[in-house]
């Protein structure tokens, strides 16, 4: 039986996280069956069916997504769970999906899945959260799922960012060098960060940048053509990151999301022709659950994508993908 015709529930690993509350919330609106899955049952949430795995245990993720259709991994850091998680899922025939903004992890499951992938028969589908996989979708839009650019720029401004305890323990873990691409390559990215300044739409206006790329460096070069591609991140929010005082984000609507507002601009030149695409909305962690839940809900429809390791621009029909996120949660421009 294939994806596609299956009605296998969608396991969502990390389950107890706060992003991965937004996914659960997000299958349940759309009617889809969900199977919460954590490394302690104690801190799962009821209402759905829940199975316990640590990520050290095989066995237990293999029993953890037995008879699931698609994995999708918000576990951080994903540098140590997402090749085990990604296993796990492909050796149940089950796709996999995660919100990885780690570059390295990106990297890996590219690199290590896709022929296990292809043999199993299931889409792997790393970093397609609100890093990696939005920026991808813009991009693929703005160029065409093969198309090619001489310079593509991200920049993303945060009004404000109020970090995880998962994002915090991201960034201890995350050491590894950021990789740009410079001339057709990825290249380690040059010290110290470039600094530079943008303007954004309201209410973010003019905003000091600092060249800060995540995993959308390698989702965006894994299949699109571009002799440079750089990205840019709003000072005050790496200011927000690196403030050991700096609050968890708190909900503030009946979705549970936060205040904080973002937008995403990626723009292309080829030649002399500049296009830029952006998305923006409200709650980097919230955004990410309908992207990974509308990955997921279009694995399992007839004509899913081909199986192997894809990026979020990769798997879909861009243009069409993000039109079924706005106008809410995401205002395209």
């Amino acid at each position: 039986m294939s994806l596609a015709q299956s009605p296998r529930p969608i396991a969502v690993y990390g389950a107890s996280g706060h992003t991965a509350r937004f996914v659960l919330a997000e299958l349940g609106r759309r009617g889809l069956p969900a199977i919460a899955v954590g490394r302690s049952a104690g801190t799962l949430p009821s209402g759905v069916p829940v199975r316990q795995a640590a990520i050290a245990d095989a066995a237990a993720l293999d029993a953890a997504f037995a008879g699931c259709a698609v994995v999708i991994n918000c576990a951080g850091p994903f540098l140590d769970t997402a090749l085990p998680v990604a296993e796990a899922a492909i050796r149940a025939g089950a796709a996999y999906i995660d919100v990885t903004a780690e570059q390295a992890s990106a990297i890996a499951a590219f690199e290590h899945l896709d022929a296990p992938a292809r043999a199993a028969g299931v889409a792997v589908i790393p970093a397609a959260g609100f890093y990696g996989g939005l920026a991808d979708l813009l991009a693929t839009s703005l160029l065409g799922p093969d198309g090619a650019a001489d310079e593509l720029t991200v920049a993303i401004a945060l009004d404000r960012w109020w970090p995880t305890a998962g994002t915090r323990k991201t960034g201890e873990r995350n050491t590894v060098p950021r990789l740009i691409v410079d001339d057709g390559r990825l290249v380690a990215m040059p010290l110290p960060a470039a600094l530079s300044t943008w303007r954004f739409d309201e209410p973010h206006g003019e905003q000091a940048m600092i060249e800060l790329p995540f995993s959308e460096t390698i989702t965006i070069s894994r299949h699109l053509r571009t002799r440079s591609l750089r990205a840019h991140l709003t000072r005050s929010s790496l200011d927000d990151i690196r403030d050991e005082t700096t609050p968890p984000p708190a909900a503030a609507d009946p979705l549970g999301r936060s205040e904080q507002r973002f937008e995403i601009v990626v723009r292309a030149r080829a030649g002399d022709t500049v296009r830029t695409a952006t998305a923006s909305g409200r709650d980097i962690y919230a955004v990410s659950a309908p992207l990974v839940v509308e990955a997921a809900s279009r694995l399992l429809r007839p004509g899913a994508p081909r199986a192997g390791a894809l990026s979020l621009g990769e798997a879909f029909d861009a243009d069409d993908f993000l039109r079924a996120l706005a106008p809410e949660p995401l205002r395209l421009g």
